[in-house]
Parts: C-alpha cells; sequence; structure tokens
C-alpha cells in the first residue's frame, strides 16, 4: 500500500473504537493489537496484526474496536476513500483488498472456533497460528505479553502461564525466553489440537 508511515509507540493509540473508519493500515513492522473494553472491565483482544497484515476494515463508518501497538510499531496509513476510489479502477489491488478482506474473514473464523476448545488446545492453537504467520525459523517470536495472549484467548493469565509450563513439560515446546517459544514436534501439536 502507498500511503503515510506512522511510528506508534509501545501500547499507543492508533484509532479508538467509535472513531471514522477514514483509514486502513498496513503494519511495516512490530505488531498490532484490536480490542475491545467489555462491560464487565475486561479486555478481549479481537486480533493481532503482525508484518504484511493490513486491518482497520469496517462495515459501517465507525471502528467497533481499538487498536493499539502491542511493541514499537511502523504503519502505513492509507486514506480508506481514496484507496476505494483507486481499486475501482485497478484490479490489481481491488483483488489485494478481496483477498486482504478474506483473511481478516478467516483470521476471525479462526479465532472464534478456538474460542471454544480447551485450554490446551487455544494456547496450542494459538502458537501454530503464530508459527504459520512468522518469519520462517525454529522459533517464534512472540511480541506480545502473557496478559495479551490471555485477552484475546479468552484465558486467565494463570491459565495461560500453567498451560505454557505444561506444554514445555510434555515436550510439546520450549521456551529459551519467556518470548521465544519452539514447537518441538508438529505433530504432536496437531494431535493436541484434533483431540
Amino acid at each position: 500500500m502507498i500511503g503515510t508511515s506512522m511510528r506508534f509507540a509501545r501500547n499507543s493509540e492508533i484509532y479508538g473504537e467509535d472513531e471514522a473508519a477514514e483509514y486502513l493500515y498496513q503494519v511495516v513492522s512490530g505488531a498490532v493489537r484490536t480490542y475491545k473494553i467489555l462491560e464487565d472491565g475486561r479486555r478481549q483482544i479481537g486480533a493481532f496484526y503482525l508484518p504484511g497484515d493490513i486491518f482497520g476494515f469496517e462495515a459501517g463508518e465507525t471502528h467497533i474496536s481499538s487498536a493499539e501497538a502491542v511493541s514499537e510499531a511502523r504503519v502505513i496509513v492509507v486514506k480508506r476513500a481514496a484507496l476505494m476510489v483507486r481499486a475501482t479502477h485497478e484490479k490489481d489491488l481491488a483483488r489485494q483488498l478481496w483477498d486482504a478482506t478474506a483473511q481478516e474473514l478467516r483470521r476471525f473464523q479462526e479465532h472464534l472456533m478456538l474460542l471454544i476448545c480447551s485450554a490446551e488446545d487455544r494456547v496450542v492453537g494459538f502458537l501454530h497460528d503464530m508459527a504459520r504467520r512468522a518469519v520462517k525459523n525454529a522459533a517464534i517470536e512472540l511480541p506480545m505479553s502473557r496478559q495479551d495472549i490471555a485477552d484475546y484467548l479468552g484465558l486467565t493469565i494463570e491459565t495461560v502461564s500453567r498451560t505454557f509450563t505444561q506444554l514445555e513439560q510434555s515436550g510439546v515446546i520450549s521456551l529459551p525466553t519467556s518470548r521465544r517459544v519452539q514447537l518441538r514436534n508438529r505433530a504432536v501439536t496437531s494431535r493436541t489440537m484434533a483431540a
């Protein structure tokens, strides 16, 4: 996408819930989370966006959630109306927007299905998703905290931490650092998800 490059400090807001949805955003570096604060005060994270991901798609004229940088992030910001006008004349751009929208829908569908699984399956499913989206190497560098993961999976931070420990003790993962995860045996983690 061609637009304005902006930097956001860790935990700084990119847009707020109910604000006008005038722009689309593409992560260049860092990570972004979208979330809602529920009526009972809990935070529900809807999605994590990594380099290359486009976010800010809305069906209406306002944002249904807030977005903020998980870590220092560089984001390209593009005026939504200008992009839509260009897309009416450029088939390649229209196709890219369609693909990005379909990817967003798939991500939300997968997240919804994950929320009905056991705690272990939620964590394993999350790690598989991060591995699929990460730079191809043996380890996953998680930019988000355990609290972020808990708020994304609808679990407590204690449950997430305990599950990470159980997965490490059973040899499914190794944790060289608190944010670096290695999936030791993808067949085992896939069976865990299927069980």
